[in-house]
């Protein structure tokens, strides 16, 4: 079922009709995936809605560029994004929060595997949008798969960037997980460790100790990610990055989900492995995220970004 339509999206300084955000069926973004992206959400707080952890990931999208030239070289500041994305959410009336998708993308003009002649192109899009896996999952959990599609290695291309083409890996084992009846995939790395779930970092839980895999493991060094360390070791409970064998996932008492899109999401099931419903940690953790994002606790306001309507 398509997402619902906002009123307008940002392109190149300009707010366009939704439906007149078109680029040319020949930019070479389309042909070969060579673009980069984010992944942004905004809650509703007594403040107004307010966007967690915006800085960080549009530094991240700015970082992805440098991974991908000549991307970096379009010409819009941290500023100019951060005042874009607020008059989005003014002009679109997204009260309650949103969905917000930066992209730098080729324009049209060039064609082939050499980008750099093309000029970069810069959009954003907001929307509303629920619980990334289903309101149920984040309190009964999700089932997921081991995927046969390995995460991409570290020399393949750049796992530190959000880059389109890249996510034809995550694609692929999503799709094989749901013609499998599962909601997700978990994907090893070239070596054999747990890296991430399609879209998702991973942690898992055993004794009361929280781990998750490090990045040279192969996920995406995700902003969410990042959060959730922090406030598990604020709760006082101890976090590890350390590497993960596919038998960890199956012996573990409690497992979660972390992301953008899927905020944090328990696991109930692993390749048939029953993990059980969400866990006391997974809770705990879960319901201070939530106030968090929600601006009810004061210690991490700074991580919002609250837009004055």
């Amino acid at each position: 079922m398509p997402f619902p339509k906002a009123d307008k999206i940002w392109m190149d300084g300009e707010l366009v009709d939704w439906d007149e955000a078109t680029v040319h069926v020949l930019t070479p973004t389309l042909h070969y995936g060579y673009g980069v992206f984010e992944g942004i959400r905004a809650y509703p707080t007594d403040a107004g809605p307010a966007v967690f952890q915006l800085h960080p990931h549009l530094a991240r999208l700015q970082r992805s560029a440098r991974l991908y030239p000549p991307l970096d070289e379009a010409p819009w500041s941290l500023e100019d994004l951060t005042a874009a994305i607020e008059q989005l959410i003014r002009v679109n009336g997204h009260t309650e929060g949103c969905y917000i998708r930066p992209t730098i993308f080729l324009g049209y003009g060039e064609i082939g595997l050499n980008p750099l002649p093309s000029t970069p192109q810069t959009a954003i899009a907001t929307w509303q949008w629920g619980a990334y896996l289903g309101e149920d999952a984040l309190v009964n959990g999700v089932r997921v798969m081991m995927s046969s599609f390995r995460r991409i290695g570290k020399n393949t291309i750049p796992p530190a960037g959000k880059a389109n083409g890249q996510y034809l890996n995550s694609s692929l084992a999503k799709v094989e997980a749901q013609r499998a009846g599962y909601d997700e995939a978990v994907m090893l790395s070239e070596d054999g460790f747990v890296a991430e779930c399609t879209g998702e970092n991973i942690f898992v839980i055993r004794d009361g100790v929280i781990r998750t895999p490090p990045l040279h493991d192969g996920p995406l060094g995700g902003i969410t990610r990042a959060a959730v360390m922090t406030i598990a070791r604020d709760l006082g409970f101890e976090v590890i990055e350390t590497s993960l064998q596919r038998s960890d996932l199956y012996l573990a008492d409690e497992i979660f989900l972390t992301g953008t899109a899927a905020e944090l999401t328990p696991v109930r099931e692993v390749a048939g492995y029953h993990i059980g419903p969400r866990g006391p940690v997974t809770e705990a953790v879960q319901s201070t995220f939530i106030d968090v994002v929600r601006g009810k606790v004061d210690a991490y306001r700074d991580w919002l970004h609250v837009v004055e309507l």
